[in-house]
């Protein structure tokens, strides 16, 4: 049987290790796809050192691998949203499977490319696009097919798993850390997509999908970062029995779905709370399997190549087969998906953890408690702390009950009215994930 003829448009870190990967492991990969793979033609701007290439064709043109009708597979590693979007559309329209590690373009335009690659008949593969090398997107869609999800929480970003596990292990401020990241390659010169929690909510946007059977709605998903968090409050949430991560939570409710990313205190004995560094990680609970946790390298040359890899191998295995018959992209056939609405972040329920600046008056934990039971919010635990020498306000530590979001946000107003309280009262979402 004669192999199929895959094109690589991208040449950078993700695209140098697929590359290396297939030739590498290239006898047996062939072993389990059942027919070889060949790289026919890469589409790069620059060549990468990392890569040795030979006498694989290379162009400077993505589109001339699109166009090219030896291709039978174009593996999308260019990132970004417009020229990937295009590339994608086109290798679609010339029936061409695609693999991408793509998590914005597929979170932002997958509705879209799925329907245009059903119309075709063709496969679009996207393991890659969500926590690098961990099998993440196969576990949920195929390994757990018998499962209703209830929920999701996943520490689906290294870059800022890697600030919080400095800023707790060694006492850094933000800001020196950021600095360091972007010193290791950890963090782009612009690293907003990742310390604001964009980068994350792409990826959050697709296993919810593929969890909930719903379309993809990435502008329906809250993102909130990390760029306040303090080493004061990291280490209120240790003593606390917490752990300060940021999570994206995705939760069916009888309302809607809960799609959020967020700073979170997770109790500390939790697995999931423990995952350091550039690490990721994701917790899935189903109501047959109860909850997993799936670990591993979030990122990096041969972690992400590995998923690239692994999805071009499913695509050649199902090449054979009849269109209708394939997994759906989402897990749920297309006609089937649900509207199940994104609730808006004032809907959601959480725990909250509250940092609260009080002058040293007599008083003041009476008012902030009546204020706060006057809303139905239940105290699970307060921690208040000793006079600051520096300004001399007493720092108030409360971890509540869970609670509708637009309740703790009015509780909030009415405290930072109080005289007695200075500045703005700190909240960071806690999840038990039990």
């Amino acid at each position: 049987m004669k192999p199929v003829k895959v094109g690589i448009c991208g040449l950078g870190t993700v695209g140098g290790g697929t590359f290396n990967v297939l030739k590498r492991n290239a006898e047996e990969i062939a072993r389990r796809a059942g027919r070889g793979i060949e790289v026919a033609q890469i589409a790069a701007r620059r060549p990468n050192p990392k890569c040795e290439t030979g006498s694989t064709p290379i162009t400077a043109d993505i589109f001339d691998v699109a166009n090219n009708p030896e291709i039978d597979v174009v593996i999308e590693l260019i990132g970004g949203y417009t020229l990937a979007h295009e590339l994608v559309l086109k290798a679609i329209e010339n029936g061409k499977h695609v693999v991408t590690a793509n998590k914005a373009l597929i979170a932002v335009h997958g509705n879209e490319i799925f329907a245009k690659a059903r119309e075709k008949g063709v496969i679009v593969a996207f393991e890659a696009a969500v926590a690098g090398g961990i099998p993440v997107i196969k576990a949920i869609r195929e390994g757990l097919a018998a499962n209703r999800i209830n929920w999701l929480a996943g520490i689906i970003n290294g870059t800022g798993n890697f600030i919080l596990t400095e800023m707790r292990e060694k006492g850094r401020a933000f800001a020196d850390v950021l600095k360091e990241a972007q010193a290791l390659g950890y963090a782009e010169a612009d690293p907003t997509f990742d310390v604001e929690g964009i980068d994350a909510a792409h990826k959050l946007t697709i296993l919810a999908s593929i969890a909930f059977g719903i379309p993809l709605q990435f502008d329906k998903a809250y993102t909130e970062g990390i760029t306040q968090l303090t080493t004061a409050d990291v280490n209120y949430a240790e003593a606390l029995g917490y752990r300060i991560k940021h999570l994206g939570v995705a939760r069916r409710t009888d309302k809607g779905i809960e799609l959020r990313v967020h700073p979170t205190l997770i109790p500390a004995d939790r697995l999931i709370a423990n995952v350091n560094g550039v690490m990721n990680a994701v917790m899935v609970n189903g109501d047959a399997a109860g909850s997993t946790l799936f670990y591993g390298a979030g990122a990096g040359m041969e972690p992400t190549a590995s998923s690239v890899v692994a999805d071009l191998v499913d695509v050649v295995r199902a090449t054979t087969s009849d269109p209708e018959n394939r997994v759906p992209h989402l897990a749920f056939q297309p006609d089937a998906l649900s509207d199940h609405p994104i609730l808006p972040i004032d809907a959601c329920e959480s725990a909250y953890y509250l940092r609260i600046q009080a002058k040293d008056h007599p008083g003041v934990l009476a008012q902030v408690a009546t204020i706060l039971s006057e809303r139905g919010i239940n105290i699970e635990s307060i921690m208040q702390m000793e006079v600051e020498e520096h300004d001399g306000l007493v720092p108030m530590i409360l971890v509540t009950h869970r609670v509708l979001e637009s309740r703790i946000i009015e509780a909030i107003a009415a405290l930072e009215a109080l005289d007695d309280v200075v500045g703005n009262v700190v909240r960071i979402r806690v999840e038990q994930l039990n």
